[in-house]
């Protein structure tokens, strides 16, 4: 069984793996200089993928501090919406989830 410290902990890594990944997209997506047109256009399509995932990396990153604040208030592993527990299980596989599985949309 994960304990507390060791989620919080992984919560933490995963969070600056977000950070450091958001900073290499922000990088990317302000270093194109193409003068070629064709060349230009295939980069504006993988800047849509970047900022795509920019966009989910920012929702995780969201939804990791929230977990980590209900780590520091003693509310984590309690569902947001009804009140009950979150299988260990679940939090295995979604350690920032606010949702028990039946409340989960």
């Amino acid at each position: 069984m994960t304990t507390m410290s060791e989620r919080k902990a992984s919560l933490e890594a995963r969070l600056a793996i977000l950070k450091a990944r958001l900073v290499q997209i922000d990088d990317e997506l302000g270093s194109h200089q193409s003068r070629d047109w064709e060349d230009l256009a295939t980069e504006r399509e993988a800047d849509e993928v970047l900022e795509g995932i920019g966009v989910s990396g920012l929702q995780e990153i969201r939804q990791i501090e929230s977990a980590l604040q209900r780590i520091a208030a003693g509310d984590y592993g309690i569902c947001t919406k009804c009140g009950a527990d979150i299988a260990a299980e679940r939090l295995d596989v979604l350690p920032h989830t606010p949702f028990c599985r039946n409340c989960a949309p």
